[in-house]
Order: structure tokens, then C-alpha cells, then sequence
């Protein structure tokens, strides 16, 4: 585990992609370039919001983890919202669990008291039951608000108190 640079915008954009062209974790529709998770990257990195990588013993990166502003009026400034991509030939082998229980904890640090999750598709049990795992408790579901894959997608929210 370790912060992420720019270096390393385009393995997260290629593990990102995955989900945006096979998946409903996101609602993004199309690929994203590796500068355009670049400047994803550096906004994340100059509104000092925390950025993780996990990687194997040979640097390969096999997830990320952030936190970003849940909003970003100044009421807000105590509530982040976290993201989390594990490559999918590295899924449910407990990297997601690891980078969210560090990003938790990262953020418990750095003094914000509540964190978001904003998961999309209420099909998706294996990130609802990482969050429920780690204490987040759902607060409620918006029902279709999202079209993907000629499909009415919901998002299920959660939340928990650092």
C-alpha cells in the first residue's frame, strides 16, 4: 500500500476502463484516456484527498482506492466520498477490503467525520457487502436514475462515521 503519483494514471485508468466498458460500478459510458486520468489524478492529488494504490511485490498495481469531496460546499468539508477499483483478475481476494479499511483510516486521520459511498447498480453485492463489512450502513437508494447497457440502474448509498 502506498500513495498514488501521476506515474500511475494509466494503470488506474486501464483497471477504471474495465468497469466503465463491462461493468455498472460507474455510470460512465466511455473509456477514459490515460491524460484524462492523469487530470482526474491531479485534481484528486491537489485537493489533497487521499490516493492509495495497492500493488504486488513486483509493483504491479492491483487496485486504488480515494477519497473525494462529497461536495464541495464548505458544509460538506467533513464528509468524503470513497472509490475503489481492484483489477478484475485480482477481485475477491480482500484488496478492495484492504484499501477501504486504509482509506478509512487515512481519513479518520486527516479529521473528516463521516464518509459516502455512492455505489452504482443496486445489483452490485460485491461492493455493498465490502462496505457493509466495513460498517457502513445503507442510508438509501435511488431507483433508475442511471442508464447503462439499455438498463435502468439504480444507487445504493451508504454511509458510516469515521
Amino acid at each position: 500500500m502506498r500513495p498514488a503519483s501521476l506515474a500511475d494514471a494509466t494503470m488506474m485508468s486501464e483497471i477504471y476502463n474495465h468497469y466503465v466498458l463491462h461493468g455498472t460500478a460507474t455510470f460512465e459510458e466511455q473509456a477514459v484516456s490515460p491524460e484524462g486520468y492523469e487530470r482526474r489524478l491531479s485534481q484528486l492529488l491537489e485537493r489533497q484527498c487521499p490516493v492509495l494504490i495497492a500493488e504486488d511485490q513486483d509493483a504491479q498495481l492491483l487496485g486504488f482506492a480515494y477519497a473525494s469531496h462529497y461536495n464541495l460546499r464548505s458544509a460538506y468539508r467533513f464528509t468524503v466520498e470513497d472509490s475503489v477499483y481492484v483489477h478484475h483478475q485480482h477481485a475477491r481476494k480482500g484488496i478492495g477490503r484492504t484499501l477501504l479499511s486504509a482509506l478509512v483510516s487515512t481519513c479518520r486521520a486527516r479529521g473528516f467525520k463521516q464518509m459516502m459511498a455512492v455505489i452504482g447498480d443496486s445489483e452490485n453485492a460485491g461492493s455493498i457487502q465490502l462496505h457493509r463489512a466495513m460498517g457502513f450502513s445503507e442510508v438509501g437508494i435511488a431507483r433508475q436514475v442511471g442508464y447503462k447497457f439499455a438498463t435502468w440502474l439504480d444507487v445504493v448509498y451508504m454511509q458510516r462515521a469515521l
